[in-house]
């Protein structure tokens, strides 16, 4: 199994929250929320004129992952609950980096904010970003439709 970036933070879900706010607001974010409920977490922020929502799914406390160890014996209800704040912790630790890189690249122009965050977009009047309306639409057009091979992209030999 792939480790998890961040699986053993210390740094408290607030603290990666509260960076998140700090780092969005630095780049020009002109407003920031943050939602949350037992099933996932959200950050939404406006910058550029762009509305961008992070979701986040929360990881279930209920889950075999947290209340057995790997040989699958019961871990102690004590046990399992640092267990699953450690993944909680774990998942705004990414979301706190994913938001960094991005704006960081597009400061230094690696890429332009309206590709890097298009995906988190939320259109005008719609409560789903442009990635979640896409989402189905692809998948079915990558399922019925034959793929173009890549080696054309690089262009005509000269």
């Amino acid at each position: 199994m792939a480790r998890r970036f961040a699986a053993d933070t210390s740094v408290s879900m607030d603290r990666s929250i509260a960076e998140i706010r700090t780092t969005v607001r630095r780049y020009g974010a002109s407003e920031f929320m943050h939602m949350e409920s037992d099933e996932r977490a959200a950050v939404a922020f406006t910058m550029r004129g762009r509305r961008i929502l992070f979701r986040v799914p929360m990881p279930d406390p209920k889950d075999r992952v947290f209340t057995h160890t790997d040989t699958g014996k019961p871990r102690a209800a004590n046990v399992s609950v640092a267990a699953w704040e450690q993944a909680c912790r774990a998942s705004w630790r990414a979301l706190a980096l994913v938001i960094k890189a991005k704006l960081e690249a597009v400061e230094v122009g690696i890429v332009v904010f309206e590709d890097e965050f298009l995906a988190n977009t939320v259109p005008p009047g719609s409560s789903v970003t442009l990635g979640e309306a896409m989402r189905e639409p692809m998948r079915i057009a990558h399922e019925t439709k034959s793929t173009t091979p890549l080696l054309p992209f690089l262009g005509e030999p000269d």
